[in-house]
């Protein structure tokens, strides 16, 4: 008699990749997430779950209400600001959108990107895994920047708005209108 085990599940997730950096040379905030989520990466969009408070975050610090502009004009307003949005993961398998699934990743190359951005003093990460995975790939150079570890802004993250909002602000006056 012969003993048939079932197969094991295959392990491989499809890999998911970040979407390209919003950057000018006017940056002088960027907030790096880890990587993109599910909704997001289905709407082909920055932060698009309706649960996640970015872009209510962001337009409290800018003075701004984000949430009601259409996406382009969102990442333009970002832009006019000074603030650019990346992620730290540039690909990796992940099953879902938890921070907590992230495996076999591929980071992007902050170092370069930071370097690209002549008017860059301010780097804030969008939550504890983007923080402890950004400041590890920036390693030294971290040190020529303002570094700012910020609660995440989604919704797994079940810290109250307002205490969002009073850490988020810390961000105000940091950004300044870019020059006409």
């Amino acid at each position: 008699m012969s003993l048939h085990l079932p197969r094991a599940a295959a392990t491989s997730e499809p890999r998911k990749r970040c979407f390209d950096p919003v950057v000018d040379a006017n940056t002088r905030l960027l907030i790096l997430g880890s990587l993109p989520g599910e909704k997001s990466l289905a709407h082909s969009q920055y932060y698009a779950h309706p649960q996640n408070k970015f872009w209510m975050l962001v337009g409290a610090v800018l003075g701004v209400d984000l949430a009601s502009l259409p996406y382009d004009s969102r990442l333009a307003t970002l832009l006019a600001h000074g603030v650019g949005l990346w992620d730290v993961v540039a690909q990796a398998q992940r099953a879902g959108s938890l921070d907590s699934n992230i495996r076999a990743r591929d980071d992007n190359d902050l170092v370069a990107l930071a370097a690209s951005l002549p008017r860059l003093h301010t780097i804030a990460f969008n939550g504890g895994t983007a923080a402890k995975l950004g400041i590890k790939v920036l390693g030294e150079h971290a040190r020529r920047y303002r570094i700012v570890s910020l609660p995440s802004s989604s919704p797994a993250h079940t810290l109250a708005y307002a205490q969002k909002l009073h850490a988020w602000l810390q961000l105000h006056g940091q950004p300044e209108p870019a020059a006409p």
